[in-house]
């Protein structure tokens, strides 16, 4: 018998495992990818702050445009007696009256329509 293993099942010393080089090729290979995806995320996540702080400012924009509409006003009140709260800006007051879900991080509207950022969007 020509084979590696005895009888007994006992090897004859030909056995190769990994060697250290092949094992640190692996890991740097490894670690070439996951830097890879890591700035591959980085990017994605970016795009979806951008994506959601473009979104925040569109929907302040229309719901100022629909209270204008039906209050047939020109300028929103900060907040009424009974709600107002410390710091209320025309944001919360559109809440309120449920124009918003809720008053964006981002941006803030102002009494007369405007817009102000708070937060740096792209």
């Amino acid at each position: 018998m020509n084979n590696h293993l005895d009888a007994a099942g006992a090897s004859d010393g030909q056995d190769r495992g990994f060697t250290l080089v092949e094992l640190l090729i692996v890991i740097v290979i490894l670690g070439i990818l996951a830097s890879v995806t890591v700035f591959a995320v980085r990017g994605i996540t970016n795009r979806g702050q951008n994506s959601a702080c473009a979104a925040d400012k569109r929907n302040i924009e229309v719901a100022v445009e629909s209270y204008f509409a039906q209050n047939s006003s020109t300028s929103i009140p900060v907040a009424t007696p009974a709600t107002a709260t410390v710091g209320a800006t025309a944001s919360e007051t559109l809440k309120l009256a449920g124009y918003l879900r809720e008053v964006s991080s981002a941006y803030a509207a102002n009494s007369d329509g405007t817009l102000t950022a708070s937060l740096p969007c792209s």
